[in-house]
């Protein structure tokens, strides 16, 4: 595997900063404060100017929320896509008085409630309020996102207009896909669809993706443990079997937009994000140590991937590559950093270009595994690790180290 090497300078300052990332912590499930530093400032938030939206392209765009999907009717099959909330710190204005501003896609209202904690933290006392929320009754704009319940128009409670250009700063900092100030009595805010959201999640596999046990048995990976030894392909590009140490993401009821490859001669298939790396390259006659780390979305008809063959690792030819939509989301982490899912040889990691590096970014966690099997067990969503690792690649690494799309709810 010879993954495009990267230039010097930043992959030296990543790795000093992996250094640091192995002093002792306070916290055991987070990255905690460095016992003895001193507590650093809270960074400064910049209000949103009146009329100013971030990020700075249009709403409908793939930077931002994405385009319009349609609109939703409680008749309709995708009103299943909705889900009310009724968290008791956000006051819903409920106008029409059919609940109707409380019905919003799983996306939309995880950065709600994710903002409803901000706002009290920045002023207590205060609660997040909601003017506009799902709208079936046609009261706003041609194509606007608030047919589909992706998008918002929010107050706080006490209706203080000087607040709500921070109002709009929080909103940005919570992880919504496109804010705008938009007027001085609201500020809009929506999210990307649960579909093109989903292509943006890091590494994952759907929960009924097999892999094969120590034991010769074959499981999903929804049943798969950490301490379970997994198959996997060592460095040396031969078979072996590997630890699974954590999850680094796991999302059992959540549907993502799964890439898929499949092979002939032997046949495969295999479903991925689009983000995750696997091995690939462009003859049969390379060894399977050649073989280089590729996003899956640029997979193509004709490359050859490794899959589990008799014996060892054999080359098999990309016939088609598609896209799926399943359920569950699960990202395992192995001692080598590689496993093999559907009898195709995978990465474990995601988003960024070099396997190399993200199997030295994950050093610590290999190296703590015993801890990993404690409280970092079977948590759900991604975990922290993989996130801070994203957030500091991207101050130091090239743009081009990044898959596109690169990690859902990562950084934001």
């Amino acid at each position: 595997m010879s993954p495009a090497r990267l230039r010097p300078r930043p992959r030296l300052r990543f790795c000093l900063l992996l250094l640091l990332l192995l002093v002792p912590a306070a916290r055991g499930c987070g990255p905690g404060r460095v016992v003895g530093s001193r507590r650093r400032p809270p960074r400064k938030l910049v209000p949103l100017a009146y009329k100013q939206f971030s990020p700075n392209v249009p709403e409908k765009t793939l930077g931002a929320s994405g385009r319009y999907e349609g609109k939703i009717a409680r008749s309709s099959e995708r009103f299943k896509e909705l889900t009310p909330n009724y968290n008791p710190d956000i006051i819903f204005k409920d106008e029409e008085n059919t609940g109707a501003d409380r019905l919003m896609t799983q996306r939309c209202k995880d950065r709600l409630n994710s903002l409803a904690i901000s706002v009290m933290n920045q002023w207590p006392g205060v609660k997040l309020r909601v003017t506009e929320g799902w709208d079936e009754d046609g009261h706003h704009s041609e194509e606007s996102l608030h047919y589909e319940g992706r998008a918002v128009d929010i107050t706080t409670s006490d209706r203080d207009r000087n607040k709500y250009g921070l109002l709009a700063r929080l909103a940005v900092e919570a992880g919504f896909d496109w804010v705008y100030y938009e007027s001085k009595a609201h500020v809009h805010c929506s999210v990307k669809s649960e579909h093109s959201a989903a292509a943006k999640t890091g590494g994952c596999f759907p929960a009924g993706a097999q892999v094969r046990l120590e034991s010769g048995a074959r499981v999903a990976l929804s049943a798969v443990r950490p301490g379970d030894r997994v198959l996997a392909m060592g460095e040396d590009g031969n078979p072996t079997f590997s630890d699974v140490l954590i999850f680094l993401d796991r999302e059992p009821d959540r549907l993502r937009a799964f890439q898929v490859i499949e092979t002939q001669d032997p046949p495969r298939r295999l479903e991925l994000t689009p983000a995750h790396l696997l091995f690939t390259a462009d003859n049969h006659t390379e060894t399977a140590a050649q073989f280089r780390a590729t996003f899956a979305s640029h997979v193509q008809p004709g490359q050859y991937v490794l899959v589990a063959g008799v014996p060892g690792l054999q080359p098999a030819k990309v016939a088609s590559v598609s896209t799926h939509v399943a359920l569950g989301a699960y990202a395992p982490l192995t001692r080598h950093g590689t496993l093999v899912v559907e009898d195709v040889v995978a990465s474990c990691f995601a988003a960024v270009a070099d396997h190399r590096l993200a199997q030295l970014a994950f050093w610590p966690l290999r190296l703590f595994h015993s801890l990993a099997w404690g409280s970092w067990t079977l948590g759900e969503g991604v975990h922290w690790y993989p996130q801070l690792l994203y957030r500091l690649g991207r101050l130091l690494l090239e743009d081009g180290s990044f898959h596109p799309l690169g990690m859902s709810g990562v950084g934001s």
